[in-house]
């Protein structure tokens, strides 16, 4: 043990002695590097200079694309549907882990894609995350069916791209479209004349996120009504009122629906007992029911008033009420039904 002490005191000494002399040459050496620096200062500072910006360069296009691959703190562009994407490191303390996420930044207009061979309406959608209907309406398709070569009008978002007419507002686009104005405003890309009251340019292209376009409601084949109250139909029915048919009997609606804005009056088809004259707040509305005595029965509903009671006497012709919009109904017209034994039939078999 003393022999190991004695060693063990003996390499101490000597690696002191090692480290030290190493010092004194350093110092010696570093002290001819900076003379030598001092006295050809500036001959060399050009050379320095290029050889060092030459360098930076090179690591940057050698190392740029590498880094900007494995960086997670800048935006990537996708390629096949042309949206920027957000790459957001993000730590989980329940997992003490990092994690990415991606988050689509929304494109600022519409673009045109061309579509290829094998493409369908719902792939495309998909690719440029919008929907179906958005594509549609934007290229005034009425099917799915698309072609290759065909070009497509692609909006930034689900919705409607609306071109801003004269007296056009926030508020009046988001009715028309079912949406909320709110999200008009909140469309980064929208751009408004006044932002204090978010007023509009007629002309201008405004992005209405989550709108939807109604389609176009099947028009009712419009028919004046030449034959007057009053007047007998071959089936001993008369019209009860005149106006335009605005629905014809089918299966799920077998009356006729009259339309007159002037909301004239309703007269018995047939002579009869009122059998019923009140009103509900759905269906019918307020209406009116007549037994002819003979196995037949008429309703008028959706009157605004009625002039007969339950248990009265009505002639062919008489004024039992006007035509109104209660109940079940979006304007002023009469529906009319003829029952035979309580089962519907088809008016327009008495009316004609």
């Amino acid at each position: 043990m003393d022999e190991l002490r004695l060693f063990l005191l003996f390499f101490k000494d000597y690696l002191k002695s090692r480290v030290w002399d190493f010092g004194q040459r350093f110092e010696q050496f570093k002290d001819v590097v900076v003379a030598f620096l001092i006295v050809k200062r500036g001959k060399y500072s050009t050379s320095f200079l290029n050889t060092s910006f030459f360098v930076l360069v090179a690591a940057a296009i050698i190392g740029g694309p590498a880094i900007a691959e494995n960086n997670p703190f800048i935006n990537s562009l996708d390629q096949s549907t042309g949206k920027y994407q957000a790459l957001v490191v993000a730590y989980n303390p329940s997992e003490n882990s990092l994690s990415t996420v991606i988050s689509a930044k929304p494109r600022d207009k519409v673009v045109e894609y061309e579509v290829l061979g094998g493409d369908t309406l719902s792939g495309v959608a998909n690719k440029f995350d919008v929907s179906v209907d958005t594509i549609k309406w934007a290229n005034d398709l009425k099917t799915d069916d698309i072609k290759p070569g065909q070009k497509l009008k692609i909006p930034p978002i689900t919705g409607v791209v609306h071109k801003v007419n004269s007296g056009d507002n926030i508020y009046s686009i988001a009715k028309k479209y079912k949406t909320d104005a709110q999200k008009i405003v909140n469309f980064p890309f929208n751009e408004f004349s006044d932002l204090e009251n978010f007023s509009l340019t007629a002309g201008q292209v405004l992005y209405v996120p989550d709108g939807v376009v109604e389609e176009e409601q099947p028009r009712y084949q419009q028919f004046i009504a030449t034959i007057q109250a009053g007047v007998k139909g071959s089936s001993n029915f008369i019209w009860p009122t005149s106006g335009i048919i605005t629905q014809y009997p089918v299966w799920y609606h077998m009356a006729l629906d009259i339309a007159n804005p002037s909301a004239p009056a309703i007269i018995a088809s047939d002579t009869g007992t009122v059998t019923y004259a009140g009103c509900i707040s759905w269906g019918y509305g307020c209406y009116i029911t007549v037994d002819h005595g003979n196995g037949y029965q008429t309703l008028y509903g959706h009157l605004s008033s009625f002039d007969v009671s339950a248990g009265q006497v009505v002639s062919q012709g008489q004024k039992v009420g006007n035509m109104g919009s209660t109940g079940r109904s979006t304007g002023t017209h009469l529906h009319f039904e003829i029952r035979l034994g309580g089962t519907l039939l088809n008016p327009q078999s008495f009316l004609k």
